[in-house]
């Protein structure tokens, strides 16, 4: 039987705005070194801090040991469920359904609303028709800038 192999997950605390360059000092001082670190994770919305992977703790702490712009991390371990949220990307078109009234959160058509006329899934895109637009203008965007309209 094959016993299933726990990895620790630790979130380090950088300064500010130095997330990448930390990312990029532990993972070239785990390889350069030969540390036992499986990833390290930059968290979109966990400003100020990276999370590292590893089996063993000790390479975890060995890895971070020394690395500039590291101001310490918080005490304990993160459970997986914790980063979860952050790491699976939710494909917004498999929300959408033609007709469904959309209101477009980025690109040139910032802020409008419009209707879904048309779904692509394979791309990630949709075609929509903008609500204010004095003729039908069938627009393509891509299903990230789109967000579900609470009005009806």
């Amino acid at each position: 039987m094959s016993e299933e192999v726990k990895s620790h997950l630790f979130a380090i605390r950088t300064t500010g705005g130095q997330e990448k360059v930390v990312m990029r000092l532990l993972e070239a001082k785990a390889n350069a070194n030969k540390i036992n670190v499986q990833s390290v994770l930059l968290v979109d919305n966990l400003k100020g801090y990276v999370v590292i992977e590893a089996i063993n703790p000790n390479d975890a702490y060995m890895a971070v040991e020394g690395v500039r712009h590291i101001r310490g991390q918080l005490r304990g371990e993160l459970e997986f469920k914790d980063i979860e949220g952050y790491l699976v990307k939710k494909s917004t078109v498999s929300q959408l359904e033609v007709d469904n009234v959309v209101e477009i959160t980025g690109g040139p058509f910032k802020g409008m609303k419009a209707t879904v006329t048309r779904i692509d899934s394979d791309k990630e895109e949709a075609t929509v028709v903008l609500l204010d637009a004095s003729y039908q203008l069938p627009v393509t965007v891509d299903a990230n800038y789109l967000k579900l309209s609470t009005e009806a």
